[in-house]
């Protein structure tokens, strides 16, 4: 089967561990890395055998598919950019700033036939899948994620950031509706 190719756009924190997998996956070509910082993406490409690129759009005839890990704020423009050719697209969380963009990015895929994806990884967690086989109905879950600040990702609150891995994994082992949502912060 030949290699789909792939592209990261964002090699931050986050985008240079999907150019990192990508890079070592026989399934994938990654074609090129991109980010608005042209050292950070020269650096990524050189590191993981890819072109680096600037501009989001120079990919639009060149990959199949593509990783999207920018800020927020940018997740809906850009996947909309891709989703629109075709172009399968996996975005990390949270996928974009609100509920109506989301929609929007998921009626144009389904109309494109382009997966959209986005990154809930937790979900694919070893011990999480393990635990899943022993845990048939469970009555209470409580969750506590402690870590120290990082300054990536504050353009969003915790419950988008972080607490939406706990969310998640609390929907696949509870095959109920969310009533409500509380989270607290507290600075140790």
């Amino acid at each position: 089967m030949k290699p789909i190719k792939v592209a990261v756009v964002g090699v931050g924190h986050l985008g240079s561990i999907h150019a990192r997998i990508y890079s070592q996956l026989a399934s994938a070509q990654l074609v090129a890395v991109c980010d608005t910082q042209q050292d950070r993406a020269g650096a990524t490409a050189q590191q993981y055998g890819c072109r680096a690129l600037t501009d989001y759009r120079e990919l639009l005839d060149q990959v199949d598919a593509v990783s999207i890990a920018v800020p927020t704020q940018h997740h809906f423009s850009i996947a909309n950019t891709f989703l629109a050719k075709g172009i399968h697209s996996l975005v990390e969380k949270p996928i974009t700033r609100t509920v109506q963009e989301a929609d929007r990015l998921l009626k144009l895929a389904a109309k494109t036939g382009a997966i959209l994806q986005v990154g809930h990884v937790e979900r694919f967690n070893a011990a999480l899948r393990k635990a899943q086989d022993s845990l048939k109905d469970p009555r209470f879950i409580e969750v506590h994620r402690l870590a120290p600040f990082q300054p990536r990702g504050t353009e969003v609150g915790v419950v988008l950031d972080l607490m939406i891995h706990d969310i998640d994994i609390l929907l696949g082992l509870v095959k109920s509706p969310i009533h409500r949502v509380d989270a607290v912060g507290v600075k140790v």
